[in-house]
């Protein structure tokens, strides 16, 4: 039979831990941070999310504002969620964020240095022979010649400046040769 475990120390006090830190720790993590600007500028922490976003002008649960109910909810819920979005204090936090979603996004998509450097070492060396570029040592991969194909197309997709680059100082190279 297991022994019970009795309670061997006793709670002291921790005098290296500085309690207002916890505190201001504690209410960060409790208080989540809002990524969107136009919403952080406008929120009040002393009202509560739905009082802030009916303020705004936006919707706790767009599935009341689109008409889409679950057969169970109340009438006191729809009453007042309809009450609270009559009035908006805060129109210009909508505006804020039609102008920012009306912007054209940025293409982020680009392939990592290493398979740049990559690919135009092997363009560099062989031009349009894979077979080639499937043996040559630096292929560290083992990547076959239609893998090594894939890689290529997805640079030239991605940076097709920068390939038009590589084959004219290529070109130019050859003209040099000559």
């Amino acid at each position: 039979m297991p022994k019970v475990k009795s309670k061997k120390g006793r709670n002291t006090f921790r005098y290296n831990v500085d309690r207002k830190k916890l505190k201001r720790r504690s209410k960060r993590k409790a208080a989540p941070r809002i990524e969107c600007s136009h919403i952080r500028r406008a929120w009040d922490d002393k009202k509560t999310v739905a009082q802030n976003l009916a303020e705004m002008g936006l919707a706790v649960d767009p599935n009341k504002v689109t008409g889409i109910q679950e057969q169970k909810a109340s009438e006191m819920e729809v009453d007042r969620t309809e009450a609270a979005n009559k009035f908006i204090r805060k129109p210009y936090v909508i505006r804020e964020l039609e102008a920012a979603a009306s912007l054209p996004e940025k293409k982020t998509t680009t392939l990592s240095e290493d398979m740049i450097q990559y690919v135009r070492y092997m363009i560099e060396n062989y031009g349009e022979n894979y077979k080639k570029m499937a043996r040559d040592e630096k292929n560290y991969y083992q990547d076959t010649p239609k893998q090594i194909r894939r890689k290529i197309e997805l640079y030239k997709r991605y940076h097709p400046d920068e390939y038009k680059e590589l084959l004219q100082s290529m070109k130019d190279v050859k003209m040099d040769v000559r």
